[in-house]
């Protein structure tokens, strides 16, 4: 089923040069909230726009919200038992994609006719260019459209990372998590390459549709970045979910199967077995016939201690890697090979800037080291009047900071007395959709920790929440690190349901620099979720 698009592009008819007041590049939340204000304005603008099927950015077209959709349909196909049998499942993840295709569309016609149906703003289908400091280029179906702004924005989000395998932009089954919301078969085996949240968002969800999920950690250490007590506590739900994770785990190759699945060649560190085929040599296995890898030698922590594997994703072919002389290697840690087949692979490593073809060195546009567009804390790239809004600038990827970068943009537009700074903003909130959300804000314990901070650590068990009783959602933890001496907040994780939105109460709170003793005495109705920071800050 394809995906609807509106029907009316807005193209010049009369001209191919344009000279306008401000150029947009991208349709995502900062540019197109900047458009609608300076259109109000009485400013001419021109919003460029490569596809679409993207108006209104990534969030409402192939991130936040058909995601969202996505694992809602999956929760209720969980609570209701639907991911039981193959038919079952089936019928609900068609009809999630049919509601997720539903949204997106709906909202993408809405947020096109927002702007072109405004007498001030010129839409324009077509990939951007610049050819000058203040000139741009746009590739349209109709033939190069020339554009002349005094004011120029970039707004072109980012795009999937993907590593350097064999095989892995030319084997069908793999995906990025844009072609993998899109699919009309659900698959009943899924590898996900990459443990970070957006792959975790995508293990939980398809679990819940009832998918055999296997993920891939390059490294020993699960989620790294966060406190180990919430890590595990995460790593519990998704294994609670049926997620398996093989750890030290490197894709070296990425082919076709011969049951017209996908076969991965994966090397996996600290884990020895008796040699045999490569996975390169033979055709992977297919069916449900699994090679068993629990007799290996295991030197790290490899696979979940009490989950195999194997149980979702074929596996066969193992080898050991050993030394230039035959003789077992004792410096470095051993490595095995194994052959994985699975139905389906997600690539979720990771996003980055999207100024492929920019050609930004023509305006005098500079990047960072990390392939960011360069910016400065009013997000002022190197040339005059052009600025860098969203993703591309390489701030944090979420749409609601586009969006406050919008807010920095425009009280440099506005005339305002003292422009807010991207230094101005305060304690960035975070949420992860898990089966049961996990949402942080601020420091943790690891942070804080390293900073030298005079701490202490406020636990709460979701358990003891009454609320979370009454939803039968019972599963998590909340944790707050709270200074010492001043009551100051310093950060808050809270693996609950609804986490979500309770943790915009504690980012306001922290905002205001209200202490903890501020939850712990607030009046909150009951029963709620929210009432529970009562307790966690006691």
């Amino acid at each position: 089923m394809s995906i609807s698009t509106p029907n009316a592009i807005s193209t010049p008819n009369t001209s191919s040069t344009i000279t306008t007041d401000a150029l947009i590049i991208g349709f995502g939340k900062g540019g197109k909230t900047l458009a609608a204000k300076l259109s109000a304005a009485g400013r001419k603008v021109v919003v460029a726009e490569a596809s679409a099927d993207m108006y209104g950015g990534t969030c409402i077209n192939i991130g936040c919200l058909p995601s969202k959709s996505l694992i809602l349909s999956a929760e209720q196909a969980r609570r209701d038992g639907a991911n039981s049998t193959p038919e079952t499942r089936e019928a609900a993840f068609e009809a999630a994609i049919k509601e997720k295709r539903r949204v997106t569309s709906m909202l993408r016609d809405k947020n096109y006719h927002k702007l072109a149906d405004q007498d001030n703003i010129t839409v324009i289908t077509g990939r951007a260019h610049f050819t000058g400091p203040h000139s741009v280029e746009i590739a349209t179906a109709e033939g190069p459209v020339a554009v002349t702004a005094s004011k120029i924005f970039i707004n072109t989000g980012a795009t999937p990372r993907i590593p350097d395998i064999p095989g892995i932009h030319t084997t069908p089954g793999v995906y990025t998590s844009t072609g993998l919301m899109d699919l009309d078969d659900m698959p009943q085996r899924l590898v996900i390459i990459g443990s970070g949240f957006i792959g975790l968002e995508f293990a939980s969800m398809f679990a819940d549709f009832g998918t055999a999920v296997t993920v891939l950690q390059h490294n020993a250490e699960f989620l790294p970045r966060e406190d180990a007590d919430v890590a595990a506590a995460i790593r519990a739900q998704l294994e609670a979910q049926g997620v398996k994770f093989l750890f030290n785990a490197d894709t070296k190759a990425i082919a076709p199967a011969a049951d017209g699945g996908v076969r991965l060649s994966v090397a996996v560190k600290g884990m020895t077995r008796g040699a045999s085929q490569a996975c390169d040599s033979t055709p992977a296995g297919t069916g449900n016939a699994h090679t068993d890898i629990t007799g290996a030698t295991d030197t790290t922590t490899t696979t979940s201690p009490t989950s195999n594997p194997t149980d979702h994703a074929t596996m066969s072919h193992v080898q050991t890697k050993p030394s230039d002389d035959g003789e077992p290697r004792f410096a470095e840690p051993a490595e095995a090979r194994f052959c994985l087949t699975t139905d389906a692979v997600l690539v979720a490593t990771g996003r980055t800037p999207n100024v492929e073809g920019l050609h930004l060195e023509a305006a005098g546009v500079e990047l960072t080291e990390r392939g960011a567009v360069k910016v400065d804390e009013l997000l002022r790239t190197t040339a005059a009047d052009i600025w860098a809004l969203g993703d591309v600038n390489g701030g944090p990827q979420h749409t609601y900071i586009s969006l406050d970068d919008y807010r920095v943009v425009w009280s440099q537009l506005n005339g305002s007395d003292r422009p807010y700074t991207v230094k101005d903003r305060k304690h960035v909130p975070s949420s992860t959709f898990l089966a049961t959300p996990y949402s942080r804000v601020g420091l943790n314990e690891r942070e804080a920790k390293a900073a030298g901070l005079d701490y202490v650590v406020k636990r709460l068990p979701v358990a003891a929440v009454p609320k979370a009783q009454v939803m039968r959602r019972p599963d998590g933890l909340m944790k707050a690190i709270v200074e010492r001496n001043t009551g100051r907040i310093l950060g808050a994780m809270l693996l609950s349901v609804e986490s979500h939105e309770v943790i915009n109460i504690v980012k306001l709170a922290m905002d205001l620099d209200a202490p903890a003793s501020t939850l712990r005495d607030m009046v909150f109705t009951h029963p709620t979720i929210a009432e529970a920071l009562n307790d966690l800050f006691a």
